[in-house]
């Protein structure tokens, strides 16, 4: 097979978690690889976190917009396309609106229009597990009729990512699209088998081991003694309604009994799944005698992120950036799975979990 890079363009590409993926992705030949052409995000600082890890000093093709206002005609030609389109109307976590919101649920027809206007030879397209059953499910459908009627033959699976060496439970749709004449003339995309990863070690406690000192982003915030004081009652593995002998005045009162609320991780077990925001007691915290929340550079470590991989901004803002990201040694298996299905290279696979 013949040496070919695939240029990829990137919608609501968040700190690079796919980018991440796509760049150190090679087939098993070493003859397909990819690298970037452009990418779009609304947010500053996760551009300038995307263009500092990606773009070696030269950010102009990372435009820093609100998608509604980026001229997609003029962004360039482009043989690959990635994107994890908002996923705020469509989380369990969120009012699971839909197409129906009005702010998030229309956004993913961007891609579409991408899809339509460059006719890529492939795309990726991610989002949480959530999609599948907003509107009843007809949102879901009307999303992957949309990237069909582009152009694509569709593969659709919804990847455990724990299941893929990542410490951590996300489960997360991707819907990997080939082109209907390359999917015509052989290039069938088949979804990586978990099964090469099944001896990975994905237990907490590894994943958090020996961060070193040059690491950025792994500033310990202080908690109020109130908050430590409440942490110590709880053990590793353990939510706050799990706790012995709370203190009455230690209590907290909300409406739902979310999960994750005060949950310490299990060193011996993944990690729960990182978010990107949340009040009091959503901000996972470490199983040590500290009694301490993660720092930002534990959370990338759950999300497989390297260590030299610098986020740019505020604790929250940084926080937001790692919660919103795909984990990139996930995204790479994906995308390595794409390379060896472009060079007519067997992998091992399994059915895909939707049709």
């Amino acid at each position: 097979m013949s040496k070919e890079i695939f240029r990829l363009g990137e919608l609501f590409c968040g700190p690079g978690g796919l980018a991440w993926g796509a760049y150190n992705a090679v087939s098993d030949d070493g003859e397909k690889s990819i690298v970037h052409a452009w990418a779009n995000d609304f947010d500053p600082d996760t551009c300038e976190t995307y263009k500092n890890n990606f773009c070696h000093g030269n950010g102009s093709s990372v435009y820093c917009c609100d998608v509604r206002e980026l001229d997609i005609t003029s962004l360039g030609s482009i043989d690959a396309f990635a994107y994890g389109f908002p996923c705020n109307s469509f989380s369990s976590v969120g009012e699971h609106q839909g197409l129906e919101n009005a702010k998030f649920g229309q956004l993913y027809v961007y891609g579409v229009e991408v899809l339509k206007y460059y006719q890529p030879k492939w795309f990726l397209a991610e989002n949480v597990s959530g999609l599948r059953s907003a509107g009843a499910g007809r949102h879901f459908q009307i999303i992957l009729d949309d990237l069909a009627s582009a152009g694509y033959t569709l593969v659709t699976n919804m990847y455990k990512f724990e299941e893929y060496g990542v410490p951590q439970t996300r489960h997360r749709i991707v819907i990997v699209g080939v082109r209907n004449d390359l999917d015509a003339q052989g290039v069938k995309f088949k979804v990586p088998s978990p099964e090469p990863y099944s001896h990975c070690d994905i237990t907490a406690g590894t994943a958090l081991a020996n961060i070193p000192v040059y690491a950025p982003n792994n500033e310990i915030r202080k908690l109020q003694e109130k908050v430590r004081l409440r942490l110590s009652y709880i053990k590793p593995g353990q939510n706050i309604w799990q706790a012995e002998n709370l203190p009455p005045d230690l209590m907290i009162t909300t409406k739902t009994k979310i999960s994750q609320i005060y949950k310490k991780l299990d060193p011996t077990k993944p990690s729960y799944t990182v978010t990107a925001a949340g009040g009091g007691g959503t901000f996972m915290y470490h199983w040590s005698e500290e009694q301490r929340e993660l720092t930002n550079r534990e959370r990338a470590r759950i999300q497989t992120f390297p260590d030299d991989f610098e986020f740019v901004g505020k604790y929250s803002s940084v926080r937001k950036q790692i919660g919103m990201a795909v984990p990139p040694r996930g995204a790479e298996i994906i995308f390595r799975a794409i390379l060896n299905t472009f060079a007519g290279i067997e992998y091992p696979s399994v059915e895909p979990s939707m049709k």
